[in-house]
């Protein structure tokens, strides 16, 4: 498996851990209520889940899973990857963190659009290697 798609992979693995342990809190507490405020976890749960678990890992199974281009840099170049896993990550915990707080828009639309970035910049890394079935 390559690099990225370990380090992609790998923090996916990690947000389903704290997203869970997020829905989990937030099941129990509906069940026996203890503590009210646990439902402002609500909007970090469902960003960990489902950007950082679920978009994270796809994007790591089609870097490694795509065909490849050559022999030499089979993958092409690993800098719209890097900047991707940057983008998200970020973007993830600004959003996450701008809906748990309730902090002004900005902050939010600010971690949105580094979502958005890292989705351009893994569409410009897998569109060369994306080709019809049977070719290549």
């Amino acid at each position: 498996m390559p690099f990225l798609s370990l380090i992609l992979i790998r923090t996916a693995l990690l947000y389903l851990a704290i997203g869970f342990t997020l829905g989990g809190l937030i099941l129990l507490n509906k069940a026996v209520p203890f503590q009210p405020a646990l439902w402002r976890l609500l909007p970090l749960h469902v960003e960990f889940t489902l950007v950082g678990w679920i978009i994270q890992f796809v994007m790591g199974a089609a870097y490694w899973m795509l065909p490849r281009l050559g022999q030499y840099r089979p993958r092409g170049s690993d800098v719209p990857v890097w900047g991707t896993i940057i983008c998200l990550n970020a973007g993830i915990w600004l959003a996450g963190i701008a809906t748990f707080v309730s902090s002004p828009f900005p902050l939010e639309m600010a971690g949105r659009m580094l979502e958005f970035a890292a989705i351009v910049l893994f569409a410009v890394h897998a569109w060369p290697r994306v080709r019809p079935f049977g070719e290549g």
